[in-house]
């Protein structure tokens, strides 16, 4: 049986929300070209390939990920051929021609680029995105499938199975997602073997005061805790429910008082803990639920910050896993493998694949503003193939510097 159609409330569309330039919207070419020549990136001369179409093509990539490299490219051209007053037949670059621009331009634009436009996006009256004054943002981590090359097993390593080895090297990606909006604000990733634990120090900077900062049970380490805590941010994780978190004061709304020591020594003696609130409750009736879940958090009044709220609040933290799902299947349209076969290029591959949700993300808050809807109720798989299909016409993406470049189509 058919699904049912998805679609905004009222009879509205995104697509009614979708202007010229979807792309060019997060990341205008004055952007681009200021990052291009603060990288020494920028094209010295007239190519058929200039860096800044590379820039666009790469963040194409993500939104045509099961078409060829010179299918995409041939998608943006499109887009851009009347730019050159009128002029037809633009060549398609071959493959090779497409690597070789790609390897020129590195992954650093693409890096700074992320840096530069990721952002919190909620406002004030976005649904969703806050309790209380906090803006809530999530910890979460997955691994993005990489092509079976000796280059990038030796890179990125891949993880073991049944039988020996899986079949495809991967990378652990970690992001930090405002969880109303489901934009990836922060990101970091790196080989297989490398720990949640070691990214999520790369994204913790990005936290400010404000913030009530989402995490599961992976990220509950006493060095992180201070580290994450001295930002300015408050927490709310989840930690393993037969930790010791002995009893120091206990709280009228059923929660209590603990704190985290360097090691059981100083538990016994009480010295240096950092002061915390621990919250456990259970989920009656909820079939494969945990025993008893157990929360820490920053939020020591329980006047301000009740522990009934917490303990439904932590749940919104799934949103997280909602959107590395967007990352790996929704985006891409099936199971996402990356395509680029070299290091370098898988680490400029993802940033544009960041870039792409990022943009995509943004579009819909915008459009959900224009209906009044909560951004978590808009279809993220209708966005998708509503930018897929308006891309090759957005004539705002010009494909170098120059007097067209930004121009609106006479017509």
């Amino acid at each position: 049986m058919a699904g049912k159609p998805a679609g905004l409330p009222r009879g509205a569309r995104i697509s009614d929300f979708v202007s010229l330039g979807v792309l060019t919207t997060t990341l205008p070419p004055d952007l681009i070209d200021r990052v291009l020549a603060s990288t020494g990136r920028h094209s010295v001369r007239q190519r058929q390939l200039p860096a800044r179409l590379v820039v666009y093509y790469v963040v194409a990539l993500a939104l045509y990920a099961q078409a060829s490299s010179t299918e995409v490219l041939r998608c943006l051209l499109d887009g851009i051929r009347w730019l050159r007053l009128g002029a037809q037949g633009l060549p398609i670059a071959c493959k090779s021609a497409i690597t070789q621009a790609r390897e020129r331009l590195g992954a650093e634009p693409l890096k700074q680029l992320y840096a530069a436009v990721a952002r919190p996006l909620a406002l004030p009256s976005t649904p969703g995105a806050w309790y209380r004054e906090h803006r809530l943002v999530s910890l979460d981590g997955t691994t993005l499938e990489l092509p079976d090359t000796p280059a990038l097993e030796e890179h990125y390593g891949r993880p073991g199975a049944a039988r020996g080895t899986s079949a495809c090297p991967q990378l652990r990606l970690l992001t930090l997602v405002e969880t109303g909006t489901r934009a990836v604000i922060a990101a970091a990733f790196g080989p297989y073997r490398t720990a949640e634990t070691a990214l999520v120090r790369h994204v913790l900077p990005q936290l400010r005061p404000g913030m009530l900062c989402l995490a599961d049970r992976g990220f509950s380490g006493r060095a992180l805790w201070r580290q994450a805590a001295g930002t300015g941010a408050d927490l709310l994780w989840w930690v393993r429910g037969d930790r010791i978190l002995p009893c120091l004061k206990a709280l009228p709304d059923g929660s209590y008082l603990s704190a985290l020591y360097a090691s059981a020594r100083h538990r016994r003696q009480d010295r240096g803990g950092i002061r915390v609130r621990v919250i456990d409750y259970r989920l009656a009736g909820v079939a494969e639920a945990e025993p008893m879940y157990r929360l820490i958090t920053t939020l020591l009044d329980p006047t301000s910050a009740p522990a009934t709220e917490l303990a439904a609040l932590y749940h919104e933290r799934w949103q997280a896993e909602i959107v590395l799902g967007e990352i790996k299947v929704t985006l891409p349209g099936q199971r996402l493998i990356l395509r680029s076969r070299r290091p370098d290029l898988v680490e400029q591959e993802v940033y544009g694949l960041l870039l792409a949700h990022f943009a995509l993300r943004q579009l819909m808050l915008q459009a959900s503003g224009q209906v009044g809807c909560d951004p978590d109720t808009l279809s993220f798989v209708h966005a998708v193939r509503v930018v897929r299909r308006h891309l090759p016409l957005h004539g705002a993406l010009s494909p170098s510097p120059g007097p067209s470049a930004g121009q609106a189509h006479p017509g």
